[in-house]
This record gives structure tokens, C-alpha cells and sequence, in this order.
């Protein structure tokens, strides 16, 4: 389905739950307000949401959180999103401290890509980033958490999954580990993606740097690099290549260019939230309507579902309040959006 601008929105990212295992610096700081349970919608209703979301133009979905990995039935529920609700590709965010004991059943499930979320590789930078060890719910985490979240981005790509690393560059944080990270994609075809820092919540209070400047430090380590024309996904990254590796680089300007022009996406939060933009305060919640009686997803309530999401799509807004054409509110007093709460 086309939005008003003429944009064919055909995405959806899904977050199932909001608890993480990580207390990452710019997403989820320690000691953060959670949903009750009942207030989070069950796998059922999940799917009977993106079964809708299918029927209104929907082909691919993306499971995130939180960490996804945490939601009991996750690899069932993938299946039931190609198998019930009919997407055509499911793919996994994570940040891949469980992913490797999954990767069996993932795989089964028919998931089709997964994007690891990794800002360092040097051990004490990884706790820093990640907040481990001061984090609740981190107990049992050690040095060796970072080496698991490696291990299985080499198993996953090595099983023949479509593998992206996600890298957040933040000046005085992680700036020297974009070489480290970047050499991932020299002897593993996997693509190591540096996105611009958003300042939504906690990440306002930090600077991120730019992907002219990302690429420039890669290309003076590492080049030439020559961009990449293959085709890697539908999302707004830019991917380039270097001689003789066998995955790619990518930016993602979300600030410095931005890409609304091209949006393609929708983003359910785990409680039921719908919303057409990572920014938008234009958010419907599908909760209610689901829970209506009579109990069950009968014909009418699947009608007022699709309805909800049609008019999402057709009122999209043409761009976010981080573009840099926008000319409403600053960026700056968006610190109350929260990116663990609507799926990144």
C-alpha cells in the first residue's frame, strides 16, 4: 500500500517484548520503568496484527525488542509469520548474546537474515557500551560474552544466514573500533553497517559521528573502497566494498542526510503501539481494538485492525523530525523518545 507521498510501504519491524540483557549506553539505561505483562500482547495477537499488516502490502517483517531472544516461543512465532501471516522475509535484530543457541531452530523456523547489534570488539569498551556489570539482570555476564556474540555471527554466516552487524560510532566511546569492526567484513561475507547516532532518550546526551566521516577513516585504513551495486535488503543503507573482501561496508546517514524520501516502514511496539515513523508522536494503539469482545480474531475485528493500519500508512508523514529538511521541533527535545521501547 502507497502512503499520501506516494511511498510503497511495505515493511513492518516488530518488537516483541521490551526487556533487554544489555543496559546500552544510548538505548536502554539501567533502572528504566518496563511494561506489565498483561499489558504486552501475546505471540498470537502479534501475529494476527502482522497477518493484517500482509494484507494491507506487508512482505517483509523484522522481529526486534528489547532483546527478542528473551520472548519465550520466538522461533515458533517466526514460523507463524511466514506460515499464518504470510510475510515473504522475516529477519532478527539482536544483540547476539543468545543468538548462537538458537541459531538451529532460527534457521528451522525459516528466518532469512539477522542484524547483530555490536559497537566493539575491544573487551572493555564492549562492557562499557553495553553497560554490563552495573546493568540489572547482566549477572553471570563476563569478558567471555563478548567472544559468544562473535562466535555466532560466524556461525550464522557460515550457516548461509544473511548477516549484518549494526555499529553505533559515538565520539569518545567507540570511535576506535570502527577499523576492528569494519575487518570483520574482510574474510566473512557479512555486511558491517556504521549508523548515525539518533538522539532519542538517552542517546541526546551523547555526539555521534558522521558516515562521510566513517567511511573515511575505512577508507584510509582499508581502501580503496568502490560502492557496492549488489543487492542487500530494502533499507536505506549505502554499501561499499573493498578489494578482495568478501563482505561489504554500509552507512546509514540517518542524521546527516537523512532518507525519508524512500521510507518504506511501519513499527509495532511490544504492547501494541503502532506507529509510521521512529520519531512520530502520531501513535495508535491496536491493544484495545484486539482485546474487544467477543474474544478471538474473527472477520469483523481483523476488518477494524486493517482499517487502523491503512490509515496509519495513508497519513505517514513526509519526514522524521531528524531530517535535516524537517522544520518543526529540534531534535534535541525529542529526549523523551525512547528507542528500546519502539523496536530501533
Amino acid at each position: 500500500m502507497r502512503d499520501s507521498f506516494g511511498r510503497n510501504i511495505d515493511y513492518l519491524r516488530v518488537s516483541v517484548t521490551d526487556r533487554c540483557n544489555l543496559r546500552c549506553l544510548y538505548c536502554m539505561p539501567d533502572g528504566v520503568k518496563l511494561k506489565k505483562r498483561p499489558e504486552i500482547l501475546s505471540l498470537e495477537e502479534l501475529v494476527h496484527i502482522c497477518r493484517a499488516a500482509v494484507s494491507c502490502g506487508v512482505k517483509k517483517i523484522k522481529v526486534s525488542g528489547g532483546e527478542p531472544l528473551l520472548r519465550r516461543g520466538l522461533c515458533a512465532f517466526i514460523a507463524a509469520l511466514k506460515n499464518e501471516a504470510g510475510a515473504d522475509e522475516v529477519t532478527l535484530t539482536t544483540n547476539g548474546v543468545l543468538l548462537e543457541e538458537h541459531l538451529p531452530s532460527l534457521a528451522k523456523a525459516g528466518l532469512n537474515a539477522v542484524n547483530v547489534s555490536l559497537d566493539a570488539l575491544n573487551p572493555q569498551i564492549f562492557i562499557k557500551t553495553t553497560g554490563l556489570g552495573a546493568a540489572a539482570g547482566s549477572a553471570g555476564f563476563n569478558n567471555e560474552t563478548l567472544n559468544r556474540v562473535v562466535s555466532a555471527i560466524f556461525r550464522a554466516a557460515g550457516m548461509g544466514l544473511n548477516v549484518k552487524i549494526n555499529c553505533v560510532p559515538i565520539e569518545g566511546l567507540n570511535e576506535s573500533e570502527i577499523i576492528p569492526l569494519s575487518l570483520l567484513a574482510e574474510k566473512t561475507a557479512v555486511a558491517v553497517r556504521f549508523i548515525e547516532l539518533m538522539p532519542l532518550g538517552r542517546a541526546s546526551f551523547y555526539r555521534g559521528i558522521p558516515a562521510k566521516k566513517v567511511l573515511q577513516i575505512i577508507n584510509e585504513a582499508c581502501g580503496p573502497l568502490t560502492a557496492f551495486t549488489g543487492k542487500l535488503g530494502n533499507g536505506p543503507a549505502s554499501y561499499y566494498s573493498a578489494p578482495f573482501w568478501k563482505g561489504v561496508i554500509g552507512v546509514i546517514p540517518a542524521m546527516s542526510r537523512g532518507f525519508c524520501e524512500t521510507c518504506n516502514r511501519l513499527r509495532l511496539s511490544a504492547d501494541g503501539v503502532l506507529s509510521s515513523c521512529l520519531s512520530s508522536g502520531e501513535n495508535v494503539s491496536l491493544r484495545e481494538e484486539l482485546r474487544k469482545k467477543p474474544e478471538g480474531f474473527g472477520p469483523e475485528k481483523e476488518a477494524a485492525v486493517k482499517k487502523i493500519i491503512q490509515d496509519v500508512i495513508y497519513n505517514k508523514k513526509a519526514f522524521n523530525d531528524f531530517s535535516p529538511v524537517y522544520n518543526g521541533e529540534k531534535a534535541e527535545n525529542r529526549k523523551d523518545k525512547l528507542m528500546w521501547k519502539i523496536g530501533g
